[in-house]
């Protein structure tokens, strides 16, 4: 098992990293001195995968628990789950000594997080992230959020975890597709931050898609060391943990135009990620090889990497304006420039329909 810390001062936590870790729940969360009661949330294809294993390992190590399970699905990251979460704490009499886990993917732990930072103004949750993209990057962190109809993550807090517990097994019964989303997440920490892990997954790719334990483990353990590095410089993105957004501005408005049913959320930023690469490079920022090696790695990931050519650009720039990050009529995208550096840069909407290449 490695420990991985993400230091924040009081709300410092860690990340319990390795293989075989669902069913040691329980002594881990005690030997971090988590108590009180604990409410599992989860949907029903993961809790029937997982679910019994956890709850025995609570239950030897003392814990009283109760199972809520909230719909499958991007589409369910919304107040409506909230609700009936809210509703079993209530008719459960869970007090504020209560701790909640998010046994999941990334809208579980969205959904739980907020839960957790509203529910009687704020327990404990812990992260056990089942997939990839969430063992990667919605798990670390503290964002907490549910989708508006009209925007993803309009609705949200930040709530760091106590706990976070990757069992990295959870990744052998995803289908590939899953994966593969989550590798864009992975892919994304090379290019913002690490010139070397960038390098890594180039040399390593094929060995990752068939799950080799040593470079998954790898790759899992670096991504959430960048991200705890950038998350201890900035908690609530005030300024340098938006790097973290690279790709997301194009991914999150193809996410929310298509109804969150095209595409899977790795899916979209890796869309997003080549097409802020394209941005970059037109502007001078990164130059035709990196632009060429970014494409590379997310297309032998398996992932989508051009705008569906039915998808209109005036369409998506559209949704962008709703976006967390756009103000005063401007978007504000993440650049690269070059692999492991980044930059802030603002674009008018007709900037972007100019300047990013069409789909096919």
């Amino acid at each position: 098992m490695q420990t991985v810390s993400v230091n924040l001062g009081q709300r410092s936590y860690a990340i319990e990293l390795g293989e075989g870790l669902l069913s040691r729940v329980g002594e881990i969360l005690k030997a971090r001195g988590i108590g009180g009661r604990v409410g599992i949330v989860s949907n029903p294809p993961v809790a029937d995968l997982y679910g019994e294993e956890v709850r025995e390992s609570l239950r030897r190590a003392g814990y009283e628990t109760a199972l809520v399970l909230i719909p499958e699905g991007e589409a369910h990251k919304d107040t409506a789950s909230l609700g009936l979460i809210y509703d079993a704490l209530v008719e459960q009499r869970f007090d504020r000594s209560a701790t909640l886990i998010a046994l999941g993917g990334g809208v579980i732990g969205d959904v739980t997080g907020f839960a957790a930072a509203t529910f009687l103004r704020g327990i404990d949750y812990v992260q056990i992230p089942t997939t990839l993209l969430a063992q990667v990057d919605a798990s670390v962190g503290g964002k907490t959020a549910v989708n508006h109809h009209q925007g993803k993550n309009l609705i949200g807090a930040f709530h760091q975890p106590r706990l976070v517990v990757i069992d990295l097994n959870t990744l052998r019964t995803l289908p590939p597709r899953e994966f593969a989303a989550g590798m864009a997440e992975v892919i994304k920490h090379g290019i913002i931050e690490d010139a070397g892990f960038f390098g890594f997954l180039e040399e390593r790719m094929d060995s990752l898609l068939s799950l080799d334990a040593a470079a998954v483990e790898s790759a899992v353990a670096a991504s959430c060391r960048i991200k705890a590095a950038v998350v201890e410089q900035d908690e609530r993105e005030d300024d340098r943990r938006a790097i973290l957004n690279f790709g997301h501005t194009i991914g999150h408005a193809l996410e929310s135009f298509t109804g969150y049913e095209r595409f899977l959320h790795g899916e979209a930023v890796a869309i997003g990620m080549i097409q802020a690469a394209v941005l970059s490079a037109g502007r001078g920022l990164c130059s035709a090889a990196e632009l060429g090696r970014i494409e590379a790695l997310v297309r032998s990931a398996g992932l989508p990497w051009r705008i569906p050519g039915d998808i209109a650009l005036e369409d998506l720039v559209a949704g962008m304006a709703l976006d967390k990050k756009s103000q005063a009529g401007k978007i504000r995208f993440v650049l690269c420039e070059g692999i492991g550096r980044t930059r802030f840069q603002w674009f008018s909407p007709a900037e972007i329909v100019r300047e990013l290449a069409p789909g096919p």
